[in-house]
């Protein structure tokens, strides 16, 4: 019977492999330059951040989100969030909630350990482009 799940389980992880791998090519180095690709990426979003300060948010294929506050443009790639989107590139992250106008921003860091830190900023959606 054991040998049985041990084939089972063994199936299914090439399974996983073979149909996950080949997806996730289309992901960009986080080290490549964000200008390149600007043509890939969505028009930006404005959020308005409760300190007055703004964040752009541009998303790419769902994956990718390049975010710019205070001057300083960041590629993040998707990761685990229990709701709603959260992109990280090791220092901050970025996490939206909703779609449209008023839909909520935040900007946090981002630990070593790829859990949240504290908030930077609350935002909410002001427009597109």
């Amino acid at each position: 019977m054991t040998h049985i799940w041990a084939q089972i389980l063994k199936r299914f992880f090439l399974f996983v492999i073979a149909v996950v791998l080949p997806g996730c090519s289309h992901l960009s180095p986080a080290n490549a330059p964000v200008a390149e690709r600007k043509a890939d990426i969505d028009a930006p979003i404005v959020y308005r951040c409760n300190s007055g300060r703004i964040v752009n948010a541009s998303y790419h294929s769902g994956t990718t989100a390049v975010v710019e506050y205070e001057g300083k443009t960041r590629e993040m790639i998707i990761i685990i969030s229990g709701s709603g989107a959260r992109y990280a590139d090791g220092g901050l992250e970025w996490w939206t909630k909703g779609m449209g106008p008023g839909s909520e921003g935040m900007l946090l860091q981002h630990k070593n350990d790829g859990t949240t830190g504290d908030i930077i900023e609350r935002c909410v959606q002001a427009s597109t482009g």
